[in-house]
């Protein structure tokens, strides 16, 4: 073999190197940016609506879509220049923080939701109990006219 093959074989294998420790890079990235468990399920709020709001905010993944980005495209680019002996567990890496991340922000959106669904229905509750008392109290009013006729009576 000659000097030359020798050494593109050894740039190779450094390229191959660095090409995973960049994806591993990436991934550690994404995996940092990522909401803390803590941050997700203890909130301070006053209300309801607080503590939607600061679930929505800690839902947020942030850099982590940039992260793994970086992440897959290096990966794709190892793959496709067959400079990995073995990235199944790269693989796996990706795909789990792709899913992570896809759970995040589906529950993101759902708190979306219901932080504009929770003060309609508080409303709509508001506007019922205001109907069920002015009828109590047209009741009361009525019940009371009663009264006086039957003690005039």
């Amino acid at each position: 073999m000659s000097q030359t093959n020798l050494d593109d074989d050894e740039l190779f294998g450094e390229a191959a190197n660095e090409m995973r420790t960049d994806v591993e890079a990436s991934l550690d990235e994404a995996r940092e940016a990522l909401p803390d468990g803590d941050d997700v399920w203890e909130i301070d709020a006053d209300n309801t609506l607080g503590a939607l709001n600061a679930l929505k905010d800690a839902l947020d993944v942030g850099d982590a879509e940039d992260h793994l980005r970086d992440a897959k495209k290096w990966y794709t680019m190892g793959e496709r220049a067959d400079a990995f002996e073995d990235a199944d567990d790269l693989a796996e890496a990706i795909e789990e923080i792709e899913d992570l991340i896809e759970d995040v922000e589906e529950a993101r959106e759902q708190v979306g939701d219901l932080t504009s669904t929770v003060p309609q229905l508080r409303s709509t509750f508001d506007e019922f109990d205001e109907e069920e008392e002015a009828a109590s109290e047209s009741d009361a009013d009525t019940d009371a006219d009663g009264d006086a006729e039957e003690a005039e009576a």
